[in-house]
């Protein structure tokens, strides 16, 4: 065996055990659920990146990172996903209602509005778009702090608040040592209103807005192995984001790559975390649904404006 590979078997078998370290003994606020395999014999399928679920958990519309949108419902027994009734895999649009060409679907976050407009937003040209229908996009104005992000990294992860707030976050700061800043669109206008502190080698990938008003932020980490997952709970005030609160953090490869999380109250009350993968149109992953529960009922802290 040449020096360099050793070296390089060395270094993944140091970074996995850090990881089992890091990951044993660790309390985790959320527990698994049911992991659910979603195949479709269709070749848009695949590349989710975003997700949105509905209060009660039994509707879902999910983006793929190919520029295709699905939306449909799980069938549940005993609370546990045993399958998935979904319509069309319909491809997104651009403003004048023409299909998205190659270099500019890719899709990442996605958001809905109570009124059902649709928020998703697209790397490689950074920005953002509404639809009030699938039939056209609506431009939302673009800061420059948008034009300045990374390529391959830009706006991941999108959320929507009960004051019509929608909450942006990219997939990376800049910097190590640099939060990751969080943009608010709100009355026309991006502010650049909040930053989440970086912990690790996680980076984020998906967001949402709970039904107790807090935000929970979905992150990925590659090991070189496989992936890792990470969801952290923050409150939000009028000024920072509060109370930050790691609710899990799995091993490498206890799940493939989760990119989209809805968060919503099942008929018990309890809190649930819904995500999904991201398969890369690869053989060798899969699209699976993920589900956790917070073990009790969350008091809502409400939002100091």
């Amino acid at each position: 065996m040449r020096q360099r590979a050793r070296r390089a078997l060395s270094a993944a078998a140091l970074t996995l055990g850090l990881t089992l370290a890091s990951s044993a003994g660790q309390p985790q606020l959320a527990h698994h659920l049911a992991s659910f395999r979603w195949q479709v014999d269709d070749p848009a399928f695949g590349g989710f990146s975003g997700l949105e679920v509905s209060e009660d958990g039994s509707a879902f519309t999910a983006i793929s990172d190919r520029g295709h949108i699905v939306s449909g419902r799980f069938r549940r027994e005993a609370g546990r996903i045993a399958a998935i009734e979904a319509g069309p895999i319909a491809p997104l649009r651009d403003p004048n209602g023409r299909v998205l060409p190659d270099h500019v679907h890719d899709a990442e976050g996605l958001a809905i509005r109570a009124d059902g407009r649709i928020f998703v937003s697209y790397e490689y040209q950074h920005r953002v778009w509404a639809y009030l229908t699938l039939d056209a996009a609506a431009r939302l104005p673009r800061p420059e702090a948008f034009k300045a992000l990374q390529r391959n990294s830009g706006i991941e992860a999108l959320a929507v608040d009960d004051d019509n707030r929608l909450y942006a976050i990219p997939e990376r700061s800049g910097a190590l040592n640099r939060p990751f800043p969080v943009w608010v669109y709100d009355d026309g206008t991006w502010t650049e209103t909040y930053e989440i502190p970086r912990r690790g080698g996680f980076l984020p990938v998906g967001a949402d807005i709970g039904p107790d008003g807090r935000l929970y932020l979905l992150e990925r980490e590659f090991t070189g192995l496989g992936f890792r997952s990470r969801v952290r709970r923050f409150g939000i005030t009028h000024d920072a984001l509060t109370d930050e609160t790691t609710l899990l953090t799995t091993t490498t490869r206890r799940h493939d790559n989760l990119e989209g999380i809805a968060v919503w109250r099942d008929d018990t009350g309890a809190m649930r975390l819904t995500m999904i993968s991201d398969d890369n149109f690869k053989p060798f992953q899969r699209t699976e649904i993920v589900e956790y529960a917070l073990p009790e009922p969350l008091a809502s802290p409400g939002r100091s404006r």
